[in-house]
């Protein structure tokens, strides 16, 4: 059965945006170290460029290795709607939860009204697909998908945002999760794979 990986990038305040959205406060150290984090990230996980930097980012072919569809809310899709891009990842399947977006905003996206832990179990129970379903964000919908959640990608970033967006803002239910694997980069950045506990 395939797997819901949330794959995100947190302050050490485990927030993952500031109070109207900002990413930007995210450091990313020099231009070396910020480039040979950037290709090691992109080298495992090309399909989570978007699609229209991916030329820049040198995976511009780079075929789906871990995801073929993705999940967000509302929050994360709208900076990419906000620059007239109304499908910011035509390399996967793209399904956004909201009970506001128009259902038409574009037809490679498939607005999701209600019911997101509905639409992964129908997605995990696909027969058929050999890649994973990429959790993009944003906190509410991960608080929501926390029983269906498999996984988690966690690149922490050495700075606290002190207000903003959490990872997780769902009903208090304590889930563990075993640290499979952790490395640090000379930028400060700390990318820690995490499995469910079962």
């Amino acid at each position: 059965m395939r797997k819901l990986v949330y794959y995100i990038g947190v302050s050490l305040d485990g927030r993952i945006a500031g109070p109207r959205g900002e990413f930007d406060f995210f450091p990313q150290g020099d231009d070396q170290q910020a480039a040979a984090y950037s290709a090691w990230m992109n080298a495992l996980y090309p399909e989570t460029v978007p699609t229209a930097y991916r030329a820049a980012a040198g995976v511009a072919d780079a075929p789906n290795r871990r995801f073929d569809t993705m999940v967000m809310g509302l929050g994360t899709y709208r900076p990419a709607l906000d620059q007239g891009i109304t499908s910011p990842y035509a390399h996967l399947r793209q399904y956004v939860v909201s009970s506001t977006l128009e259902p038409d905003t574009d037809p490679a996206v498939t607005v999701v009204p209600d019911d997101p832990l509905a639409l992964v179990r129908e997605l995990k129970g696909e027969t058929g697909a050999a890649l994973d379903i990429w959790l993009c964000g944003g906190g509410r919908l991960a608080g929501a998908l926390l029983p269906e959640i498999d996984e988690l990608l966690i690149k922490t970033y050495p700075v606290v945002a002190g207000a903003g967006a959490v990872a997780f803002d769902g009903s208090y239910d304590p889930t563990v999760f075993d640290v499979a694997d952790r490395t640090a980069f000379p930028n400060g950045v700390t990318f820690t794979r995490l499995t469910r506990r079962h």
